[in-house]
């Protein structure tokens, strides 16, 4: 029998698209491209997964290259996010994933206040950062804050993430109008090791 662990995995590694919903209601959503591609020999404990995602209109320029940490912890599953010393150096590698096979934990930037607490309910995974918890990373010398949350089912993956005003705690972007609604157009479950 497959762990909770290995079945939040499964559900989440993939290439999703939400063209229905940015052709539906385009004024708040932008055709987007997801992935969320394992890495088997990533260093750290439990399952990793890389992702990205692009404009459609700019598909060849993925931005937000991220780490995202599935882990056990006393019996609850939580998700740790991880930047990257030079994300640059990484762009595009969802779609590469010999890349991904040199990547190794000195790559990465642990975000400690961006870990997300897992619960099931009805074979559907929410992840929320805990009420109290403020996620930063630096980018371009100018500390960034986000809210980050999402739901995974076998039919489709939700992401809550918005950037927040740091000042003034306001939404400047993302899913300021509700989830941004992702199907599966690729799966890369079969690409998990754990």
């Amino acid at each position: 029998m497959e762990s909770q662990l290995l079945i939040l995995a499964r559900y989440m590694a993939g290439e999703f698209g939400n063209r229905e919903q940015a052709i539906t209601d385009p004024v708040w959503y932008v055709n987007l491209r997801l992935w969320q591609r394992p890495i088997p020999n990533s260093g750290l404990t439990g399952i990793a997964l890389f992702a990205e995602q692009a404009n459609i209109i700019n598909i060849n320029k993925p931005y937000r290259q991220r780490i995202l940490n599935l882990r056990e912890l006393d019996g609850n599953i939580q998700v740790h996010y991880y930047a990257f010393e030079n994300p640059a150096l990484w762009q595009g590698a969802a779609t590469r994933p010999e890349q991904l096979q040199q990547l190794s934990v000195a790559d990465l930037i642990p975000l400690p206040d961006c870990a997300l607490k897992v619960n099931l309910h009805t074979n559907i995974y929410t992840a929320e950062l805990p009420a109290d918890a403020k996620c930063c990373f630096s980018y371009l010398g100018e500390t960034k804050q986000v809210s980050l949350g999402f739901s995974a089912s076998a039919s489709e993956f939700l992401s809550y993430d918005k950037g927040i005003d740091i000042i003034t705690g306001a939404s400047l972007w993302g899913a300021i109008a509700g989830a941004y609604r992702f199907t599966k157009i690729q799966d890369f479950s079969s690409e998990l090791i754990y």
